[in-house]
């Protein structure tokens, strides 16, 4: 069932409180927005606003894009809800997020962009370690401090590299 737009912070950001009415947010987004823009966050309470959590269902749906493409790694708690929130209704992602925009590709989501032009190409991502190159699996959900972590084998450092 397609159901309206799902808004990334980028757009609660940028566009004006009347184009937002009735879009679909996740609660996490509240925290976000009262750390980066504590009045903007004051006036999208006029906004009319759905705040939506999506279903484990969702979330496992979420899940399998993402840890297909690498893309996990990078996520942030906010950004995998939005993304399981409009695998849920079959809602029109807005974002300026590289990494969304990709999984929404992969996954046949409709997305749009709030002020970039967005992704020319879809790419996939591997956890190597800086250090000796070894490979890691994409991890089951978003790192809350995005920390990577260090290789077991030599200590390293872990990082998002693209898949060539």
């Amino acid at each position: 069932m397609a159901s309206g737009e799902v808004l990334d912070t980028a757009a609660l950001l940028a566009w004006p409180v009347e184009r937002m009415r009735g879009a679909l947010v996740v609660p996490e987004q509240r925290t976000e927005l009262v750390r980066i823009a504590p009045d903007r966050e004051l006036a999208l309470e006029a906004s009319q606003l759905v705040w939506a959590t999506p279903s484990e269902d969702a979330l496992s749906r979420a899940r399998a894009l993402a840890t297909t493409t690498g893309d996990m790694a990078g996520l942030s708690s906010v950004d995998f809800g939005l993304l399981a929130l409009a695998v849920e209704r079959g809602a029109t992602l807005i974002t300026d997020d590289y990494r969304l925009q990709n999984l929404c590709e992969l996954g046949g989501i409709s997305w749009s962009s709030v002020t970039t032009e967005g992704i020319r190409s879809m790419w996939s991502w591997d956890l190597r370690c800086s250090g000796c190159g070894l490979v890691f699996d994409s991890p089951e959900s978003p790192s809350p401090d995005r920390n990577l972590g260090n290789c077991r084998e030599c200590g390293s450092e872990i990082v998002l590299k693209r898949r060539r």
